[in-house]
């Protein structure tokens, strides 16, 4: 099927603001993207797009019976609402819950299809929680995608991110010894014991490493600490959360050997999640297709991503969306539809 006439400039961008603000004030906080699914389903299946319920909130749609070798991705879910439901259009921008993380993406990605130009997209739920909790990894377990290629739509402001981090949650617990507040040196101050641990951790500068030719920046970082029974109890226990970010080429296994070894053998490390580091695929001849089409400049991926999960799957990707990365989770999360413009003609250039 020929790919439909470009729409100017003015009605592309306007037909984007409008398509984010609509996918914008369906709400779609994670577990709950059924009715948000259900919507991209609608609106693709009614513009004439080849539509698989692949279950479990899982839409894939293409705009012919002909199978493309390009797949987009984009999660449907978002963090919960900070007062910023329903969403408006105002000064150039889209503001509202996920406008960058990663509805903007979203609303690129119908529009392409719709427009007839040659990508499979598919949506899928859950993306921000752990990957525990993934629904893309059993999707991609459960059915064969036939593109060569995947283009994952998370924010990157515009630029090509390679790669993505691998992501540890650890548990981290501290034992002392109980005693009355009056004569804390009858017991061991769990407390204490963890603030030296977590002051040890925080002293330890991030971690540079290059790989292909890109420099990623390994982090530890305490996210919580809980601790305490009583106003008047020298507590026993104390246990802090660590979140660890690893390059690409360290294993899960060296990656939790070098967690261990940031901790210095202080209290004990209990891992939770491992999420393995997705692979830099800039050299795949469609990578560099995509570069050219859209003059991008090329940096590494300091996050986790659904890279990793379709790496593991043996399907090469890159990230490459209009999100502002700033922006994403933000109470007052708005994009910029000088932004969705750009990765909609971008992606117009590379699939022709």
């Amino acid at each position: 099927m020929p790919v439909a006439p470009a729409p100017s400039e003015s009605e592309a961008a306007e037909r984007l603001a409008a398509r984010t603000l609509e996918l914008i004030d369906i709400a779609s906080e994670s577990r709950h993207e059924a009715a948000l699914a259900e919507h991209v389903a609608s609106v693709l299946r009614g513009g004439g797009a080849v539509v698989e319920d692949l279950g479990d909130s899982c839409v894939l749609a293409y705009p012919s019976e002909t199978r493309p070798q390009v797949l987009l991705a984009g999660h449907l879910d978002t963090v919960p609402a900070q007062d910023n439901l329903p969403g408006r259009i105002e000064d150039g921008r889209v503001f509202g819950l996920g406008a960058s993380d990663m509805k903007g993406a979203l609303a690129v990605m119908i529009e392409l299809v719709l427009a007839r130009v040659p990508y499979a997209a598919v949506f899928f739920p859950r993306e921000e929680l752990p990957a525990t909790e993934s629904a893309l990894a059993p999707l991609l377990e459960r059915h064969t995608l036939q593109q060569e290629f995947v283009v994952v739509m998370e924010p990157t402001d515009g630029e090509l991110h390679a790669g993505c981090l691998g992501n540890i949650n650890a548990t981290w617990t501290f034992t002392g010894r109980s005693a009355h507040s009056a004569r804390p040196w009858q017991g061991v101050n769990a407390i204490h014991q963890a603030a030296l641990g977590i002051a040890a951790l925080a002293a330890a500068p991030s971690l540079p490493v290059d790989f292909h030719g890109l420099t990623f920046h390994e982090v530890a970082s305490v996210t919580k600490v809980s601790g305490g029974i009583a106003m008047n109890v020298v507590p026993e226990t104390a246990t802090a959360h660590v979140n660890f970010r690893y390059a690409p080429g360290r294993t899960p296994a060296e990656a939790e050997a070098r967690l261990l070894a940031l901790t210095q053998g202080l209290g004990a490390l209990t891992v939770d999640g491992n999420a393995p580091s997705g692979a830099v695929a800039v050299d795949h001849p469609l990578a560099q297709k995509l570069i050219t089409a859209g003059d991008l400049h090329v940096a590494p991926k300091q996050a986790w991503t659904p890279v990793a999960e379709f790496a593991a799957a043996g399907y090469p990707a890159v990230n490459f969306g209009p999100g502002e990365t700033a922006q994403a989770h933000q109470r007052g999360e708005g994009i910029g539809v000088d932004r969705l413009l750009h990765a909609h003609r971008v992606l117009e250039a590379f699939g022709a």
